[in-house]
């Protein structure tokens, strides 16, 4: 009999998949009525209910690691990637072999020998470094994200902050990093953490309201400027693609098969 491991979610993915599984019954109720809904038995999947094209996925994952500006790395990795975390987490080495499906601990610790130095250095992490903080600030300039900005379908941009002599941190929001302001705020903190907290809190609000999507907030560390001068703070990889409806998603389907049928198109 094949073993199966069981997927474990925390409660944070099990939101976001409820969120999923009922966008994606609406979508099945929509398609359904021009009886063209595909049931593919998938957890992710298209629009009409195909199963996502293995390629498609590959395709859309590289081009998420040359945005977030980590080394190459392929989809496959990401198995070793998670053991190697959860290991340095402090998990337990049989929890790690269940969830890889390894028939014994013996196999797990040969394979992730490079990560067991590094736990007997590890320290525990304070309590208060995983308990999520709000930072209070007010919006000098509302975020605008211009549809110039995505390509791909995801934008990159770079927030910056002025320390005033008053405790008042200005932060920007630009396309690049010496760009177009595209937004503002200030904040009164004394912790450089704290105005990085309040600009991540902002970016990440406005996507909700514009139905946008952060991939990722990468930190940058950078030493304490002096007051009056500007420092990094932080990167975002925002996702801009749109529900894909019935009538755009026909269309992209027809552009496509013309560019099948002309490969000067193609070429172009």
């Amino acid at each position: 009999m094949e073993f199966v491991p069981a997927f474990v979610a925390q409660a944070e993915s099990g939101e976001v998949l409820s969120r999923w599984r009922a966008d994606q019954n609406k979508a099945r109720q929509e398609w359904s009525g021009v009886k063209a809904w595909v049931e593919s038995d998938r957890v992710f999947t298209l629009e009409n209910g195909e199963p996502l094209h293995p390629d498609w996925v590959s395709r859309r994952f590289k081009r998420l690691v040359e945005l977030s500006g980590l080394p190459p790395v392929r989809l496959h990795d990401l198995r070793h990637i998670s053991a190697s975390l959860s290991l340095l987490q402090g998990n337990d080495i049989k929890v790690v072999q269940e969830r890889l499906g390894h028939s014994s601990r013996q196999i797990t610790s040969d394979t992730y020998t490079s990560v067991l130095p590094e736990l007997a250095r590890r320290e525990a992490e304070s309590m208060t470094s995983v308990i999520p903080r709000s930072v209070d600030y007010d919006v000098l300039r509302p975020l605008a994200l211009p549809q110039r900005l995505f390509s791909d379908g995801m934008a990159v941009v770079y927030a910056d902050a002025t320390r005033h002599r008053d405790g008042v941190w200005s932060v920007s929001v630009k396309g690049r990093r010496n760009g177009r302001l595209l937004g503002k705020i200030k904040t009164v903190t004394g912790s450089q953490e704290n105005v990085t907290l309040a600009v991540i809190q902002w970016v990440r609000d406005h996507c909700k309201e514009a139905g946008l999507r952060i991939l990722s907030a990468d930190k940058i560390t950078a030493p304490l400027a002096e007051p009056g001068k500007r420092q990094p703070l932080a990167r975002f990889v925002i996702d801009g693609e749109p529900e894909v409806g019935l009538e755009s998603l026909a269309r992209v389907l027809l552009e496509g098969s013309d560019e099948d049928r002309d490969p000067a198109a193609k070429a172009a």
